[in-house]
């Protein structure tokens, strides 16, 4: 029976699925490391990590999948990537990394992109990118070109994360139009690379990978990398996306309409459609769909808070740690939810991770707001952390509402801050939408998306096989109610503290 091997590689940690391609099975997933994987700052607001490390970690991975007695390798006919979006990776002419990749949550090419959105003219940024350049891969580019002139000129190639992953399984250099399109380097209005953004900042067409398309044969495992995996030298790689398309992807999030969402490192709502839409602000944000064609347009409708996991993970390592006594996340959600509703007022905003895009690319930090010594405990902080999340989500689908999305029910995968009962409880009653949990997650995606573009399926619906919702909950109209009022003093506070800094 042919398999399936799908790759999410995160900044958090590597992940694998081994998919059987007839079922939709899965046999076996794995992560590596098992704790966080480091993220360097040498200077604030920057954020930083090694490519070969992502690729060590993809090799332990899939080690850790040949230990499960029911998978064999040696039947891997295709693989999948997903990966962390917005990063940039650059070679030079032998392939090797110049420097480290300058991932998501970096901020340094902020007034980069606010100046190129100001030069080149907002509206045709809005009307041809959907987006202004803002801190995305194009603009973290050209921040190397001004401030590493030096290593600027060794490049021969820059591309995503992905898409360092996918070069080293196959010997080549290549990106998608979707992957472009999360660079902001896709005209829409043209379908095809965005030449505009290219000139503005100096850089040459010839960095760009070959493109190939999302579902398709982009090229063959090497022996090289067959060894190190332990898969057939015959496999192909036939699909790469971004882990929130793909994650989309992964739950059936493929057609107008629907809508989904993670709650990992950090937390995303994913809204597909078919018509054009944009932000004016570029709060939120559209990208090609990973299921888009120039004849059926799928456009994907973005909004990221960067502090959702990273923040509980914070909280676990220096709040819930005494002595050798490390509370574990089920005991820190079990805590949260003896706390009431609100918190007693205790406030979190979890802007602690870089620069976010639905407050303006502002970088303001987390911030702890309304602590009462007489009333406040771990419990309340444990709990105020999870609301403020997503209070931060509510914050930005509000955008999405303004923007005509309608959004009735949320898909997302039992995983991460979905893991939390009472998190769950939260995102359902504040924004007021049906919660749909699935028992997958991006890895499994990208297995499924490889067998997509290796023509074991015939399209992105028939690849869904076996998925089916493991849990549904409702909003509860005196939940929502409560929720509600605790938001409107969240955001309250919120915007009195940003117009007391900006």
């Amino acid at each position: 029976m042919p398999l399936l091997l799908g790759l999410d590689v995160g900044s958090s940690s590597v992940k694998a699925a081994l998919v059987e391609a007839d079922t939709g099975r899965v046999i076996t997933h794995s992560t590596s490391p098992e704790q966080e994987l480091p993220i360097s700052a040498p200077r604030p607001g920057w954020a930083e990590q090694d490519p070969e490390t992502w690729w060590e970690h993809t090799k332990r991975a899939v080690g850790l999948l040949a230990r499960n007695p029911g998978a064999d390798l040696s039947a891997v006919r295709a693989v999948g990537i997903s990966y962390q979006m917005h990063g940039l990776v650059i070679v030079d002419n032998d392939l090797e990394v110049i420097r480290p990749a300058v991932i998501w949550c970096d901020s340094r090419a902020v007034s980069i992109g606010e100046s190129a959105f100001r030069d080149i003219g907002p509206s045709r940024c809005l009307s041809r990118l959907l987006n202004s350049p803002g801190n995305f891969t194009a603009s973290k580019l050209a921040w190397v070109k001004e401030h590493e002139p030096d290593a600027f000129g060794r490049v021969f190639k820059f591309m995503l994360p992905g898409d360092y992953i996918a070069l080293r399984l196959t010997g080549e250099v290549t990106t998608t139009p979707s992957g472009l399109s999360e660079g902001v380097l896709w005209d829409f209005s043209e379908e095809t690379v965005a030449d505009l953004v290219l000139e503005h900042y100096g850089i040459s067409p010839d960095l760009l990978p070959r493109q190939v398309p999302t579902f398709s044969i982009q090229g063959g495992i090497t022996r090289a990398a067959a060894d190190e995996l332990g898969i057939p030298h015959s496999a192909v790689v036939s699909y790469r996306a971004g882990d929130q398309p793909n994650n989309a992807f992964s739950l059936g999030v493929c057609d107008p309409g629907e809508v989904a969402a993670t709650a990992g490192t950090s937390g995303v709502v994913y809204g597909v459609g078919d018509n054009v839409v944009f932000d004016d602000a570029s709060r939120v944000n559209t990208f090609l769909h990973v299921t888009h064609t120039p004849d059926s347009p799928r456009y994907g409708v973005l909004l990221c808070v960067n502090g959702t996991g990273i923040l509980n993970s914070w909280l676990k390592h220096n709040i819930m740690k005494l002595g050798d006594l490390v509370f574990d996340y089920p005991q820190m959600n079990e805590l949260a939810r003896e706390a009431p509703v609100g918190s007693e007022g205790l406030l979190v905003f979890p802007f602690g991770n870089g620069a976010e895009r639905t407050l303006g690319d502002r970088n303001p930090g987390a911030l702890i707001h309304g602590l009462n010594f007489n009333i406040h405990d771990r419990r309340h902080l444990l709990r105020a952390s999870q609301e403020g999340i997503v209070f931060a989500l509510k914050y930005g689908v509000d955008i999405m509402s303004e923007m005509g999305l309608d959004i009735q029910v949320v898909r997302a995968g039992r995983a991460n801050m979905f893991l939390s009962p009472l998190f769950r409880e939260a995102f359902t009653n504040t924004i007021d939408a049906r919660l749909e949990l699935f028992n997958t997650d991006g890895a499994a995606g990208a297995a499924r998306g490889a067998g997509v573009g290796a023509g074991l399926y015939p399209s992105p619906a028939d690849a869904c096989i076996g998925l089916a919702t493991d849990t549904a909950l409702e909003p509860e109209q005196d939940l929502v109610s409560s929720y509600a009022a605790c938001y409107k003093h969240w955001k309250e506070e919120l915007e009195r503290y940003l117009s007391s800094m900006y």
